[in-house]
């Protein structure tokens, strides 16, 4: 139980400027593996500018709201799924751990927020040059948001989450750290996004969310 050992042994509670915390060593070998192996399409390669939202093309708002088609946004975007667990074996068995009684349980705790009914659902991300997400408070929908980063390539530890206060000044930035995460649950004055900074080659992580609406993957 990689994330289970990770939460209990390797995480740290902070409260400013609202409460998250950051964790260390969740992730395999063999899930950072697939994680810097997954095709993500380059939006600079189709005619596609960063907006500030992960959604890009203006599917964000239909995806924000839970409806599964995401608009023309989601063929950039690398959710793992049933139809294409067999490309993401590791990172499959992370997701069925996630969803397992122990580590919701946890995570219940943690949050103040009952994960019963709710689904997994995790993204494989690879922001490249021009990346931006503008400051934003999840929808109620994401009980836990949060990243893991995969830093291989040497990025600057500047280019993790930036967190914000209630006016909008960035006070903090989660560092890019390599298998480092952080969690959260969405909540007024949540503010998180990123800055625009010089990525090199390419940010990877993945994005982890319990969530409300239906997924491929129901908690037990």
């Amino acid at each position: 139980m990689t994330f289970l050992n990770s939460i209990l042994k390797n995480s740290k509670k902070h409260q400013f400027p609202f409460d998250h915390w950051e964790y260390t060593n969740a992730l395999s070998n063999e899930s950072i593996d697939e994680i810097v192996k997954a095709d993500i399409p380059d939006l600079s390669k189709h005619n596609l500018n960063y907006d500030g939202t992960r959604a890009i093309d203006g599917g964000a708002a239909e995806f924000r709201e839970g409806i599964a088609s995401g608009g023309q946004a989601i063929k950039f975007r690398c959710f793992i799924t049933k139809e294409n667990s067999l490309q993401f074996p590791n990172l499959v068995k992370f997701i069925k751990e996630l969803q397992s009684k122990d580590v919701t349980k946890t995570i219940s705790k943690m949050i103040n927020k009952n994960l019963n009914n709710s689904y997994v659902r995790v993204e494989v991300i690879c922001d490249r040059e021009g990346f931006w997400l503008k400051p934003h408070c999840d929808i109620k929908e994401k009980l836990m948001s949060g990243l893991i980063f995969v830093n291989q390539t040497n990025e600057s530890e500047d280019l993790g989450t930036d967190f914000y206060n209630e006016k909008l000044e960035k006070v903090k930035t989660v560092p890019y750290k390599h298998n480092y995460g952080y969690l959260f649950t969405s909540g007024p004055n949540t503010w998180h996004g990123m800055e625009k900074k010089k990525i090199v080659k390419e940010r990877r992580c993945i994005q982890v969310n319990y969530v409300t609406f239906k997924t491929d993957w129901r908690v037990e």
